[in-house]
Parts: structure tokens; sequence; C-alpha cells
């Protein structure tokens, strides 16, 4: 089985950039991302990975990793997987960084670890904290913080549980990246994007998908000082409404950054 063969196979089936998933397949399997020749154990473990995209299931999950802001992540199914719109969230709270030195973090509704790990990474002398209410998210995030090296606190907990809040008090930076699609947005998923827990995309009750915005906003600003900062990855339409609810909930010098299909990815403020 050829190259050229498996990219036709994934073609037929409707997969977009079948030639880069060969490639990765390839990768992984032989060291070769345009390998040639495969042994008759290769041969078999291709075309099992081939059979599991076909059916739907995304590429990430069949590598078993992906990258995040220049970081191999270890992903699989019960996480949500890493994209690159949330490497502007990471770049938001770097850049707001600058200068500061010994800083706070709390990430919410940390998933795979991947924002945590990227600040840890970016500074060192910082104290990281992430929070996550799925185990299985969790095993991931401290697989991939182990084989990174880098020491981020984690926590099993709810994110939306007042009294677990209250333990955290005078944070620098709170960052998170909470479920935030709609109901409709639910029932319009990718086939793909199905195969990821609802639990870390379903923004709760509120048809616009603001809920978590909401009652993590009001719960945990108690645990940011002064002048710290909240900063959010949002769906392409919340821009206003979460800058909206930021403003009163206390926090000025409010700004919504735009993703690189111009569309609004990320609401952060400082606490007044």
């Amino acid at each position: 089985m050829v190259r050229s063969e498996l990219i036709k196979i994934l073609e037929e089936h409707g997969i977009p950039d079948a030639g880069f998933e060969v490639s990765c397949m390839l990768e992984q399997i032989t060291g070769d991302r345009y390998a040639v020749s495969l042994s008759a154990e290769q041969k078999q473990q291709i075309s099992a990975m081939i059979q599991r995209r076909i059916s739907g299931e995304p590429l990430q999950y069949i590598l078993g990793e992906w990258e995040f802001y220049g970081m191999r992540l270890f992903v699989g199914k019960g996480v949500l997987i890493p994209r690159p719109d949330t490497e502007i969230l990471a770049d938001t709270v770097l850049n707001w960084s600058k200068g500061k030195s010994g800083l706070k973090i709390l990430d919410l509704c940390t998933g795979s670890g991947c924002i945590a790990l990227a600040l840890k990474r970016h500074l060192p002398d910082a104290a990281v904290t992430a929070v996550d209410i799925s185990e299985k998210a969790l095993a991931y995030a401290r697989k991939n913080a182990e084989y990174h090296q880098l020491a981020v606190d984690f926590h099993h907990a709810d994110v939306l549980d007042k009294n677990f809040a209250k333990q955290f008090q005078a944070y620098d930076i709170i960052v998170s990246n909470p479920p935030y699609l709609t109901g409709q947005e639910m029932t319009e998923l990718q086939t793909e994007v199905k195969h990821e827990p609802a639990i870390a995309l379903f923004g709760g009750s509120a048809e616009d998908g603001t809920y978590f915005y909401r009652k993590i906003t009001s719960i945990w600003k108690d645990a940011l000082r002064p002048g710290g900062l909240l900063a959010y990855e949002i769906g392409w339409k919340q821009g206003l409404r979460v800058s909206e609810l930021m403003q009163s909930n206390a926090f000025d010098k409010i700004q919504v950054i735009q993703d690189y299909e111009h569309r609004d990815r990320v609401a952060a403020g400082e606490k007044i």
C-alpha cells in the first residue's frame, strides 16, 4: 500500500488535507513522512489508522499526540484537542506578563494542560495552578507536564464550585478556555469534533454560550488581585457579551483580540 493509495482512500471519504494526514501517520510509524516501503507490521499499523480515520475519529486521537505552542502534547479520547486559536490566548497572557516576575497563574478548565504548560514553559519562575473537572483530561495534563518536566499544580475539581474557589487568593492571572458552544452549535459539529468530550464544548444553559463566563467571572474574581488579568478564549460571536460581562464585574482595560481569520477569539481585562 503506497502513499498515493492511502491518500486516495481518505479523499474518497471526504477527508480534506488527505496528503498531510497520511504524512503524519507515516511519520509516526516509520519516521519518514514520505515512506514508500513498509514492513508487514507497518502496513497493518497504517491500515488500522486509516480505518479509524475514515470512521470519523480525529487524526490527533489516532496519533495520540498533537503540537501546541511548539510542544508535543499527548491527547486521546476524553480530552479536548489543542487548537491553534488557543495559542492566541497564551500569547495574550505572555504579552501582558512581559517585565513581570514571580507571577501566580491559575488556569481553569485546563483540559490537556496546554495553556498552563505553555505559560510555565515561557514563565519558568511563575507558580502555575490548573483545574479541571475531568479525571481523563487531567491524566493527559499530568502526563504532558511530566513529559516536559514542567511543575504545574493540578486539581481535580468543578470550577463552578464556590467553596472550592474560596481557597484561592491573590492570583496575578486567571486564564480559561471554558466550554462555550451553544446548543445549536452542538448540533452542527463536524464528525471529528463529536468524538471530543461534550463537557469541554457545550457552554451550558445560556442560549449564547456564555454560561461559564458568567459563572467563572462571578465565582473567581475574588481570587484575582487588583490589577490582575482575567483572560478568556471566546467564541467568535461572544466578544461584546463577554466584554460587557467583565465590565459589569469591575474589570477595565478590556480588549477583544481576533484570531488568524480576523474573528473575535480572546477577551481580556484587568480587575479594578
